[in-house]
């Protein structure tokens, strides 16, 4: 049934076929043609002044790919009446959203559809949204038009569109389909014009403000993936293989993709943006047992609870099987990569924009399958992952554009260190020398990691400040499994403690100690659980002993507190790179910069605390975590009340006199005004946890003295060789349990990562131009 036969109750232009068909029957026209053609204050005036008209002109296009769906799409007519509407609607959409009074319009039922006693009639009280989707769907498993058809004969009867099995049409081999069918662009190129306009469906989120109500889903996403879209799983791992099967590299052959058009990649990108949205689901209100991971069973288990309603989400929580897993992270380890595969031959292998979807959906998979991100930690695939987020961070530290991809990365490893595999699988030596702005150092992927978190705080612009937190937490919850850090490593440990620790720092902000409690917290565990490897990081502690002396003896008093916060105005020297060793960058890197002047970028709303971000756990000796309770927060080691950061507010403590001119002093509290006390100065230096630390400088650092002058030794190499052979066995303190801080879903992080997404889908998507210059409410559009 189509919407025809309601047409002509509206105004009798809707029945001038002669007039609506102009709209759809030119034969060469593209998607750019057009956003051309159809200038934004023309839809404009339509919408204001001839509303009837936008109207029937929706209803129309909408009703033409229903037909094409019903039909299959036989002709080259069809097909292009079928890819005009979609071009058509993808423009017009976008002005759709911007005004409230239309929003629901897509909703609504076609006016005079009766619900008939006919299943014809019945269809026909389908709102305009469910319809729209439902032929788009269709139309993506048409055979000749976007899938390969399995007729062997043209002679032979058309395939009926609704007795396809679409699961043997899935677009790619992969999860759950063995067969790889034949390459084919101009199914390509039709796939990607329906996913566009998918995606610009979906969009709707765009024009509304954020907010945390986790109860405000997307209707569109909501129908597209329930059980109404019939084929939501075949839709599904078709976008999935898609995207974890494309090899960019132009199939082996230098300059290849110079030669030839590659018309997977806009494919491939497109199916990306899609599935991100299409997951854009809060778990943290969800108690679905299968996100968790820990039912067993097979792929559809009946045993298993329903899951979450949203069937992408849902399928995404169950893949289980090993080489599906295997598919997925070498898929998506391959494209992460792809912008770091530097070769002799410049520019030989093509380069994709895409990793931020990537990422996004890496986490996803993490989030959503628990089995798949114990998969990830088995075994060192993960530092395939691991090495191209520290080259992002690294490259992004210095550009203010990019800072919602700063927060991906950091939230990606923060989830990963929760795990205790994470920090063992950091032991492997580093020996991919990708070129990165960062000293030269010889080591593991520890040290990597060390030396780029160091990058980051002390040479990132000033919005990274509320990621320190989540920087050093991941620092602490792999340090009990570092079994040895480089010297340059630890050097860069020891001057993160000095730079947060210098009293004007500590008194300037009232969260700032929390830095230095998550850096002591560091040297406690690897003190206490890894000392033997680790001789570089204790000869570093014992060469900078006085820090912690300063640190055990800071001053209390209201007199002393002012003359610490006057120091920082007086002292505009950068504080000294401690190391020498900072000179020499990597070969063939280049220094990590700023945006371009006049770069856009996108607003994100803030992200919550690290108290919110995380939840305490305790590892027991056989290696099992439990989870603290809120309430054992006595154990907490830096002692600070949940309260010490409230929600969503960025913190603006400094990390070095440098930038001392870009910023000025402020403290970011709730109420406005704070000034440090000395009760407030007692409340956590009591508690800092100094004591491991002390015995051991009281236990080595004569010894080294003696040593020193015994031998007259100004050699470090004699001391290190000491310190590898000392112990401390019956000398330390009892070892404190480990404290790991892991993830924990919240309703914060979700509406961050939604804000996030659409930006990245906003400003990736400029040919064309989708959603530009319209009235988006979800985030800010700014320049650099």
């Amino acid at each position: 049934a189509s919407v025809t036969m309601f047409v002509s109750l509206q105004p009798v232009e809707a029945t001038d076929d002669a007039f609506w068909d102009q709209f759809w029957a030119d034969t060469a026209t593209s998607v750019q043609d057009v956003f051309a053609l159809v200038p934004a204050a023309e839809i404009r005036a339509v919408r204001e002044e001839s509303p009837s008209n936008l109207a029937t002109l929706c209803y129309k296009a909408v009703e033409k790919l229903v037909q094409g769906a019903e039909s299959g799409c036989h002709t080259e007519k069809e097909r292009q009446i079928v890819l005009n509407c979609c071009r058509l609607l993808t423009r017009i959409l976008p002005y759709i959203f911007e005004d409230p009074d239309w929003r629901g319009f897509f909703w609504s039922t076609v006016p005079g559809a009766g619900r008939g006693g006919g299943d014809e009639d019945d269809e026909n009280a389908r709102p305009l949204a469910e319809s729209l989707l439902l032929a788009v769907t269709d139309l993506l498993f048409c055979p000749d038009f976007t899938v390969q058809s399995h007729r062997r004969s043209t002679v032979d009867t058309a395939e009926d569109i609704h007795s396809i099995d679409s699961c043997e049409y899935i677009w790619e081999a992969g999860v759950g389909f063995a067969h790889s069918p034949q390459p084919n662009y101009i199914h390509d190129l039709n796939r990607t014009e329906l996913l566009k306009l998918l995606l610009t469906c979906f969009s709707e989120a765009m024009y509304l403000p954020p907010s945390s109500d986790s109860s405000n889903t997307n209707p569109w996403v909501q129908f597209f993936c329930s059980t109404e879209n019939r084929h939501a799983l075949p839709l599904f791992t078709s976008l999935l293989n898609v995207v974890c099967a494309y090899d960019p590299v132009g199939y082996g052959i230098p300059y290849n993709h110079l030669l030839f058009s590659d018309y997977r990649e806009p494919l491939v990108e497109e199916a990306a943006q899609v599935l991100i949205v299409t997951l854009d689901y809060d778990s943290s209100t969800s108690s679905s047992p299968t996100v968790d991971g820990t039912t067993t069973g097979t792929a559809m288990d009946d045993v298993d609870p329903p899951g979450p309603d949203n069937l992408f989400v849902n399928y995404l929580s169950r893949i289980h099987r090993e080489e599906d897993f295997q598919f997925i992270l070498k898929g998506v380890a391959r494209l992460l990569s792809n912008p770091l595969v530097q070769t002799y031959l410049p520019n030989s292998a093509k380069k994709i924009q895409f990793h931020q979807e990537l990422l996004v959906l890496f986490w996803k998979l993490c989030d959503f399958n628990k089995k798949f991100l114990f998969f990830v930690l088995k075994s060192s695939d993960v530092l395939d992952i691991l090495v191209p987020i520290l080259y992002f961070l690294n490259d992004a530290r210095a550009d203010q554009s990019r800072v919602g991809l700063m927060h991906i990365g950091v939230f990606i490893l923060l989830l990963l260190s929760g795990e205790r595999n994470f920090g063992v699988r950091l032991n492997k030596p580093y020996s991919v020398r990708v070129p990165m702005d960062i000293p030269v150092f010889t080591g593991t992927h520890a040290d990597l990691l060390i030396i780029v978190f160091h990058k980051i705080i002390t040479s990132g612009h000033q919005r990274l400040q509320p990621l320190f937190d989540c920087l050093l937490t991941i620092v602490v919850n792999v340090s009990p499994y570092l079994k040895s850090l480089s010297m340059v490593a630890a050097n860069k440990l020891l001057h993160l403690l000095e730079a947060f620790s210098t009293t004007w720092f500590l008194f300037s902000a009232v969260q700032n100690h929390h830095l230095v409690f998550f850096l002591l917290e560091v040297f406690n565990n690897i003190i206490q659980y890894q000392f033997d490897g680790n001789s570089n990081l204790v000869y570093a502690v014992i060469r900078k002993r006085n820090v912690f002396h300063q640190l055990a003896n800071l001053p209390t008093d209201s007199q002393s507190i002012q003359k610490g916060l006057q120091r920082k105005k007086k002292t505009p020297e950068p504080i000294s790179r401690t190391n020498s060793q900072d000179g020499v960058s990597m070969e063939g890197s280049r220094p990590a910069a700023p945006a371009e002047p006049g770069t856009l970028k996108t607003s994100l709303v803030a992200t919550p605390g690290i108290d919110k971000l995380t939840e305490k756990s305790q590892v027991s000796e056989d290696g099992t975590m439990r989870s603290l309770e809120p309430e054992a927060s006595q154990h907490s080691p830096e002692g600070n009340p949940p309260t010490a950061l409230s929600d969503g507010e960025p913190w603006s403590g400094e990390a070095s006199h440098s930038r001392r001119d870009r910023r000025r002093l402020s403290s970011a509290s709730s109420s406005g005004q704070w000034t440090p006390t000395p009760d407030w100065v007692m409340s956590w230096k009591s508690k800092l946890p100094l004591q491991t630390i002390m015995r051991l400088l009281q236990v080595l650092v004569p010894q080294v003295e003696k040593i020193c002058i015994d031998k007259g030794l100004t050699d470090e190499s004699e001391i290190l060789k000491f310190l590898q052979h000392g112990t401390l066995v019956g000398l330390l303190p009892v070892p404190h349990p480990i404290l790991i801080r892991k993830y924990q879903a919240n309703s914060g992080t979700a509406m961050w990562f939604r804000t996030y997404m659409w930006g990245v889908i906003y400003l990736r998507n400029v040919d064309p131009p989708i959603w530009y210059d319209t009235d988006v409410k979800l985030f800010e559009i700014q320049r650099v």
